[in-house]
């Protein structure tokens, strides 16, 4: 049975690296505002910072994802916009995270971190429409979803792969073995 201090320092350990994670997701979004995008498509963007949500996903636990999700997005909306950006990117984060949560509960052995990652890329895109459409209160903005699913796939496939190289190698550190929260 472990003690209570034991429990403690575990509860710190994992405080800490959703810190860090939701750290680097801001540093991510910060370095993403300052690459120009050789397209034009409202709400389009690389979704870097969605490389450490997928991985805080691996390691740890969807109530952990989602606590990194919402200091990502508040943290992000207070540097970067206004409430309406606020609510695009939380509605965004929310529909990505539920269907990438959903896949890695099915089985993290039957999907791969790139189909995952593509999934979440998609759940995006649509999340942030829906979020337009709520906002703006017409359809019309549904208009762009063939131009953001493409961008989805290929900006998924990105991620999946970063966070597949980026597991690999944080899984080598002893502060992650034995960390990942569906082993």
């Amino acid at each position: 049975m472990p003690s209570s201090i034991d429990t403690s320092a575990a509860m710190l350990k994992k405080t800490v690296m959703i810190a860090i994670f939701a750290a680097v997701a801001v540093v991510l979004s910060i370095i993403e505002s300052m690459i120009p995008l050789p397209f034009s498509v409202p709400g389009a963007k690389l979704g870097l910072a969605n490389i450490m949500v997928l991985t805080c996903l691996y390691f740890l636990y969807g109530k952990d994802t989602l606590m990194l999700i919402v200091l990502k997005t508040i943290l992000t909306a207070f540097i970067f916009g206004t409430f309406s950006s606020f609510l695009f990117s939380f509605f965004g984060a929310i529909v990505s995270f539920v269907l990438m949560y959903g896949m890695m509960r099915l089985g993290r052995n039957f999907f791969s971190l790139i189909s995952i990652s593509i999934v979440g890329g998609i759940g995006h895109n649509i999340g942030q429409l829906t979020a337009a459409m709520i906002i703006f209160k017409t359809s019309k903005m549904f208009y762009y979803l063939p131009a953001l699913l493409l961008t989805g796939v290929v900006t998924g496939i990105f991620i999946g792969l970063a966070v597949k190289y980026l597991i690999s190698a944080l899984s080598k550190l002893t502060l992650f073995q034995g960390w990942a929260a569906h082993e």
